[in-house]
């Protein structure tokens, strides 16, 4: 499926490519016709491992929250992790001002990075002195709220150009990002799902609860950190990007618990990085459905996908526990 997806993306646009020229394009870098080869490898082959790398990122950094916190409802957006990277963008775009280059590029995802870590280090200090979950979920949800009031004081005094770009930036695209981008976003999103591979027995453990995993050796706070960190980067360097995208990283993991039925992070952690790249592509065929050059926001997209699944697990949640 993820290769069918990946080929789906590379083939559907408004220039019908044949699929024999696609493949050698990919492999060989020429074609009959010269302005294929500048839509294929400018173009959609970007778009493409963008929306893998980002269907990655986001499935695994909710698959790590929904973990720590043992709740269901958490996530990378849902936290507020996505709001403070877009404030770490946005303080760059309508405070500092955008620079170009590589340089640039890796300042912006610093900058959504530090973002993401301020909301993160806020609800590591949280939940050292609150244990219930629902509440720090709440927090979270806050904490989300207080980064998006300040983005809203940067744009009431941001020009109309700066406000424009920003604006757009919010809705989410996958088409914006280029070559020289992704020489940024893809080693930040394996240097954390690399992170993300050291942190599965932790994971496994904190499962059974904090105490448990405690008598099994496990450093709770320094494995949260680490954690935490990871998540970071994950979504952090996706957020600087592609914009804030919703939804994926809640979804996934659930989707990948009822495909596999296990809590093995192990599995679940192949199973998100598949199912999450696979989500992203299918929602990128999505957005370009109306034709025609019409393209779709994909938080739009995202959105009719995971909020279905979100209603299922609170419905089935609340099933279970009147059951019990």
């Amino acid at each position: 499926m993820l290769l069918f997806s990946f080929f789906a993306v590379l083939y559907t646009g408004n220039a019908r490519i044949p699929f024999v020229d696609i493949v050698e394009i990919l492999f060989t870098g020429q074609s009959s016709t010269e302005q294929w080869v500048t839509i294929v490898r400018v173009f959609r082959l970007p778009k493409a491992i963008t929306a893998i790398l980002a269907g990655i990122a986001l499935s695994v950094s909710g698959l790590q929250m929904q973990t720590v916190f043992r709740n269901p409802l958490a996530g990378p957006y849902v936290l507020g992790i996505s709001a403070g990277a877009s404030l770490g963008v946005a303080f760059m775009m309508m405070g500092v001002g955008m620079m170009t280059g590589q340089a640039g590029n890796w300042i912006i995802v610093l900058a959504a990075f530090l973002g993401a870590s301020a909301v993160l280090f806020l609800i590591f200090l949280v939940s050292l002195r609150i244990k219930d979950v629902m509440t720090i979920l709440i927090l979270g949800i806050m904490f989300g709220t207080i980064t998006s009031s300040f983005i809203s004081i940067l744009q009431y005094f941001s020009n109309e150009s700066v406000l424009k770009s920003f604006t757009v930036w919010t809705m989410g695209s996958l088409n914006g990002v280029t070559m020289e981008q992704l020489k940024v976003l893809a080693p930040c999103v394996l240097f954390g799902l690399a992170i993300s591979v050291f942190t599965v027995k932790s994971l496994n453990t904190m499962l059974l609860g904090e105490n448990y995993a405690r008598s099994l050796g496990v450093n709770i706070i320094a494995s949260r950190l680490l954690i935490f960190f990871c998540t970071g980067i994950l979504a952090g360097s996706v957020t600087a990007f592609c914009g804030p995208i919703g939804f994926v990283g809640i979804a996934v993991p659930h989707i990948c618990r009822i495909l596999f039925r296990t809590s093995d992070q192990r599995v679940l952690l192949v199973g998100c990085v598949l199912t999450g790249a696979i989500v992203m592509l299918v929602s990128d065929l999505i957005s370009q459905l109306p034709g025609n050059g019409i393209l779709l926001p994909i938080n739009s997209v995202t959105a009719f996908i995971g909020i279905p699944v979100i209603v299922w697990i609170i419905v089935r949640n609340h099933k279970m526990a009147s059951m019990m």
